[in-house]
């Protein structure tokens, strides 16, 4: 599998499994959508696995059970959906102590409970690694879910959080920052390190933009510039990115000087990393944008190449972000 991409992986795998006749939205967007009596369940999965995402001497347990919980739930959110309830199971090597497990359990719960979800069941298994599976549920109020596939010629691009901050929390865990104190270059570096131990997605901004008219969205998990480009294709679009936009300029001035002093561009950071769960959004031309949402682009029709990506109008080649088996991948994971 190493020599392909995570969405040639699937293409192999997604036509094999039954749609089933209840579902309204299958695999390919952020979430399913299953017609349920009385209404519609938002369903999506995820999981850490233990030295591709985290490594245990970076995070205690209960920063990985946030992580893997609020990754879960921005996914219902890009769906204009309410997180209701999360499910989590685990693998876990027999030496494990405990105390890790409650911690992860803590986890788990404080971010669900921040979002008024509950966490009903799981499983438990031993393995050679530490495995969170976590699939969150949520329910869509009489507008419908937002896909990646409504944007139109003529919306804004918006955002909603930030970027690039969790992908400079894992440069600096990597180099070995956090010994010591962490609050130097002005706080910058601890403000990073936590954006990678417990992201956090701005979740109501997601069912506020299904309430606005959001044509489309999706989480910001593998980086903004490769899941931008999902947009545009999803879409049939051309996605513009302004890179100058204050929402995209401002992280990237932040994070300057850190950057700088591990050899690397902080745009790098901002534009293809990972992890921090903002929401990538387009709306109708001429209204507002909703509460917490910033301008950051526009949508344009498709011309001759068909539906991509641009950043100040020119075509991004490339995948810009994380992809868990290509080597052609960008930005994310622990190794290297």
């Amino acid at each position: 599998m190493r020599d392909l991409s995570e969405a040639e992986v699937l293409a192999q795998i997604v036509p094999r499994l039954p749609r089933g006749g209840s579902t309204l939205l299958g695999p390919g967007d952020d979430a399913a959508v299953v017609a349920v009596r009385g209404g519609r369940v938002v369903a999506t999965t995820d999981m850490l696995v233990e030295g591709r995402h985290f490594r245990r001497e970076w995070m205690s347990g209960a920063d990985v059970g946030w992580r893997g919980a609020m990754a879960n739930l921005a996914d219902v959110a890009a769906m204009g959906a309410i997180p209701v309830a999360l499910v989590t199971a685990l693998a876990v090597p027999g030496e494990t102590e405990v105390e890790w497990l409650t911690d992860l359990a803590d986890g788990v719960g404080e971010a669900a409970a921040l979002h008024g979800a509950g966490v009903v069941g799981g499983d438990l298994s031993a393995g050679d690694c530490v495995v969170v599976a976590i699939t969150a549920l949520g329910v869509v109020d009489a507008q419908d879910p937002v896909t990646r596939s409504g944007a139109r010629p003529g919306d804004v691009l918006a955002l909603a959080g930030s970027t690039g901050w969790s992908a400079a929390g894992l440069a600096a865990l990597k180099a070995g920052d956090i010994a010591g104190d962490v609050t130097g270059l002005g706080g910058v570096v601890g403000r990073a390190v936590e954006a990678f131990r417990r992201p956090r997605p701005p979740i109501e901004a997601g069912a506020l933009a299904g309430h606005h008219g959001a044509t489309a969205m999706l989480d910001v998990s593998d980086g903004l510039m490769v899941d931008a480009g999902r947009l545009a294709s999803a879409s049939g679009v051309i996605v513009d990115v302004d890179r100058y936009a204050p929402a995209l300029a401002q992280p990237a001035t932040d994070l300057r000087s850190m950057a700088e002093s591990h050899g690397q561009d902080s745009w790098d950071w901002v534009a293809t990393g990972g992890e921090d769960h903002a929401l990538l959004a387009t709306f109708p031309p001429g209204l507002p944008v909703p509460r917490g949402f910033a301008v950051i682009g526009h949508v344009h029709d498709a011309d001759d190449a068909g539906p991509h990506l641009r950043v100040n109008g020119r075509r991004v080649q490339g995948p810009g972000g994380w992809d868990h088996f290509s080597p052609r991948g960008g930005q994310g994971g622990l190794s290297g």
